[in-house]
């Protein structure tokens, strides 16, 4: 018997705006000490009032843009009633028929190839409290509460845990790009309920769903619904498939789901408009001003850099994983244009059309090993570095001009890293230029044949392999400085 796979996820995404949802406490609540960031307001206390905070409603407009969906032109909230020590109000501020954003969609990546998961919403609502287990006991800290959060609500369309997981990370990467959230499933900042069912193939009506709470992680939201598959065609194949719809947490520990409670449903909430605050009008001017904000995604971005710079799937994937690695990376090759068009004559527009491909390559592979490798030791992020753009590029050039060699641009680059000096500076105070063929090289390459007579008659026996032999020691007096190349090629001739 075989079954179609159908998830949905409902993502929410922590705004990490200044202050909370509904009144002026401090966003950063999480990051100071327990039930410090608090007041009256969303403590829930009798008597107060919500004010709404434009930033979380201008940014969900935004992510809502982002994500391609329809801008409702009325909203408003409507209170979710339920009982938790976690909510003290006794229900949650959210948004249920009127959401800012309705049926939009993104395309994610999958091993299959390019695939459209539609979007069904975008809501606004505030978060709960934190829940913190201690033993015997359980706390509750009420910094997070009133945190803005924006839920995005996927259609039932995901039919994999891999493109479950592809999705989330798309997710996570747009609010990144936006500069809206940190998105940070480790910290909170971004979480995940997975809903899942079977259905036979061929079956038209949707199944009861399974709703998987407690997932923090990419690789989890994957393992979480790999499991839940299993254990429902099980369910299916022996003849008690899923009676009605449940939710149950993930046991990270011991990789399984868990039975938690029957599913409610929207009219257990018993949701009626928020009495305290007005319904809103999303403006198309409104929109526009804020659309403005748009930056280019990195669905679009991907594209780019295939078609402008020639670079394969996995450099690109790198590059764009963080829209400031992939804009430095932008400056450098900017910058490497000027450069390229300063040493080489020529028509500027010839000798790039012709140098860009390996040029661009060259400078991906320095900025993702060898820089990245700098960063790692030092523990240092790309915004603190000291190796401007212009520097970078001036950099890239020497090595790919053949003005220094491979050893030696790791020493300067180091050195670039370490103080911001400027390369060629570097090179020529430390000598690191390189030599090029003629007089002083040949003088070191004779004195080396004539110094190894037994390695000479080998090599000329047929045992080439030791060419590398020969290499290694022009190299060495040279002090790194020849071009093993213009060595290889000297050698050669002269051992003929």
């Amino acid at each position: 018997m075989e079954f179609d796979i159908i998830i949905g996820l409902e993502v929410h995404v922590q705004l990490k705006t200044k202050s909370k949802m509904f009144c002026g406490c401090s966003n950063d609540g999480e990051e100071m000490v327990s039930n410090t960031t608090v007041c009256p307001v969303c403590m829930g206390h009798p008597g107060t009032l919500p004010v709404l905070n434009k930033q979380a409603l201008d940014w969900s407009i935004l992510m809502s843009l982002a994500l391609n969906m329809k801008i409702n032109k009325y909203i408003k909230f409507d209170r979710k009633n339920y009982f938790y020590p976690d909510l003290s109000k006794g229900y949650q501020i959210s948004q249920f028929d009127q959401p800012v954003g309705e049926n939009g969609y993104i395309i994610v990546d999958t091993i299959k190839g390019e695939r459209k998961i539609g979007i069904e919403r975008l809501h606004l609502e505030e978060d709960a409290a934190k829940n913190v287990h201690s033993n015997d006991k359980t706390l509750v800290d009420y910094n997070r509460c009133g945190t803005p959060l924006a839920e995005i609500v996927s259609k039932p369309e995901i039919r994999t845990p891999e493109e479950a997981k592809a999705y989330m990370q798309q997710i996570r990467l747009i609010a990144r790009y936006l500069g809206i959230s940190d998105a940070d499933m480790e910290k909170g900042h971004l979480r995940c309920d997975a809903n899942i069912s079977l259905r036979p193939k061929g079956e038209k009506k949707l199944s009861p769903k399974t709703e998987v709470k407690n997932i923090n992680s990419f690789r989890f939201v994957a393992k979480a619904l790999e499991y839940e598959i299993t254990r429902q065609q099980q369910l299916w194949l022996s003849g008690e498939p899923p009676a009605e719809q449940t939710t149950r947490g993930w046991d990270a520990n011991k990789g399984e789901t868990y039975d938690q409670r029957s599913k409610e449903q929207a009219n257990d909430y018993r949701y009626f408009p928020e009495p305290d605050l007005p319904n809103y009008e999303i403006t198309t001017g409104m929109v526009n001003t804020i659309k403005k904000g748009l930056v280019e995604l990195p669905y679009d971005k991907k594209h780019r850099f295939a078609s402008e710079y020639g670079l394969n799937k996995q450099d690109i994937e790198i590059l764009i994983e963080s829209k400031e690695l992939a804009d430095y990376f932008e400056r450098v090759v900017s910058e490497l244009r000027t450069w390229l068009e300063t040493e080489i004559e020529g028509d500027g527009e010839d000798i790039w059309e012709h140098n860009k491909k390996r040029v661009v390559k060259l400078a991906n592979n320095w900025i993702t090993t060898e820089l990245f490798k700098l960063m790692k030791e030092n523990k240092v992020d790309l915004h603190d570095i000291k190796i401007s753009a212009e520097n970078m590029a001036e950099f890239i050039t020497l090595v790919y001009l053949s003005k220094v060699n491979s050893s030696a641009a790791q020493t300067i680059l180091a050195e670039m890293f370490r103080s911001g000096s400027d390369p060629t500076h570097i090179m020529d105070d430390k000598d690191l230029g390189q030599m090029e063929a003629g007089e002083d090289l040949n003088k070191f390459i004779d004195l080396i044949i004539e110094s190894n007579p037994d390695q000479v008659e080998e090599f000329k026996a047929g045992k080439d392999p030791l060419i590398q032999f020969f290499i290694g020691l022009g190299m060495k007096a040279s002090k790194g400085k020849a071009n093993p190349k213009d060595l290889e090629e000297i050698f050669r001739q002269k051992l003929k």
